[in-house]
């Protein structure tokens, strides 16, 4: 079926339509990654994201369980410029088929280069539509400059209860802004015992679930608009060791005085060199975030830049010196993606069990 991708500028491309036959609005965005797009495309950071793809081919090794990343997507669209349907051993189900069963409409046969120059100009972002071709275009497009589509996204994409990932291990409490499961996945693996709560839960709540540390889950949307959820890390970072990522880096930062902006061009993808600047060792990750920390409004005094970005120059980490919170801006538990910065799980665990040990002694004494 011929769909066509119509963009706010007045663009339009025609291509072929895969996976559901929906038409859908949302921010059309980059990313550069090879593979795992089944990964991105479940991903709650992609919420309200048509996502273009600049790896040639999608869908030869079809979709897994193993691979998502929630269980609800809520990704509005895939575009790339060729489409595969393909299933491999492993797989269970084609991309086209898990897409349709996700109300998420696709579009290939695209020129995504051309296309990635256009979003470029608009600053890594642009709103735009997959539709049918037989639709009123100009219909189409009235519709499309009257939607507005809000940046306020995690209540969309965070937990309404509770929720367990249980082990024997350390006691964690997860504030969910758009988890991945990968990081679930990770925890797992290290035997913590986790409690995944709601973005908007309050630091009474999590003191009463007596964790051992806490973590700032990544997420979609604008942190400038979590004021709430600020003012509740400012008090955690006090008590409980911090491990902070992706949107949760952004809003540690904002909790310790910083400011956040966004970028004139996203980051998406799974190639992006950093340096990590206390064993001077490049290690690669991969992104998805369009807002970053700037740089001249962090307080040197209060924290020590870890990380930065080689390419841009970006802070993409750094730590408390007051108290025990560690930050990234990438994402440690890679999916898709290289797996260099996994050792930032095992940094946390170190500073929840120099905690532990802390107050172990000090009740000795006691």
């Amino acid at each position: 079926m011929k769909r066509l991708l119509i963009l706010e500028d007045g663009s339009i491309f025609e291509g072929e339509g895969f996976g559901s036959q929906v038409n859908s609005t949302g921010e059309v965005v980059v990313t550069t990654a090879m593979n795992g797009y089944q990964e991105i495309v479940s991903s709650p950071i992609a919420a309200n994201q048509i996502i273009v793809f600049t790896t040639p081919v999608l869908g030869i090794y079809g979709t897994s369980n193993d691979s998502l990343e929630s269980l609800q997507p809520v990704c509005k669209g895939v575009v790339c410029h060729s489409y595969t349907d393909s299933i491999s051993e492993n797989s269970t189900k084609s991309f086209s088929e898990y897409l349709s069963d996700q109300g998420i409409p696709a579009i290939s046969g695209i020129d995504t280069r051309k296309l990635t120059k256009k979003i470029i100009k608009h600053g890594g972002i642009i709103k735009g539509s997959i539709i049918d071709a037989n639709n009123d275009i100009q219909h189409a497009f009235d519709q499309l400059n009257a939607t507005v589509l809000s940046d306020q996204v995690v209540d969309n994409v965070s937990t309404s209860k509770p929720y367990p990932n249980p082990d024997i291990g350390r006691n964690i409490v997860l504030i969910d802004f758009g988890v991945k499961h990968s990081v679930l996945r990770q925890l797992s693996r290290m035997s913590c015992n986790v409690t995944v709560v709601p973005y908007e839960t309050s630091f009474k709540q999590i003191e009463n679930l007596s964790p051992d540390g806490i973590i700032l889950s990544n997420g979609p949307g604008n942190p400038n608009v979590l004021d709430k959820q600020v003012e509740t890390i400012q008090e955690l970072q006090k008590y409980y060791p911090i491990l902070a990522i992706g949107l949760g880096h952004q809003l540690l930062a904002l909790a310790n005085g910083a400011e956040v902006k966004q970028l004139k061009n996203a980051r998406r993808g799974s190639n992006f060199p950093i340096l990590e600047i206390a064993t001077n060792r490049l290690i690669t990750v991969s992104e998805e975030h369009s807002y970053t920390v700037d740089p001249t409004s962090l307080d040197r005094k209060q924290v020590i830049i870890t990380h930065t970005d080689l390419s841009r120059k970006h802070i993409e980490g750094f730590k408390s010196r007051q108290y025990p919170a560690i930050s990234v801006q990438f994402e440690p538990e890679g999916a898709p993606g290289p797996n260099d910065a996994i050792d930032i799980f095992y940094d946390f665990m170190y500073l929840i069990d120099v905690r532990k040990d802390s107050l172990n002694a000090k009740n000795k004494g006691n």
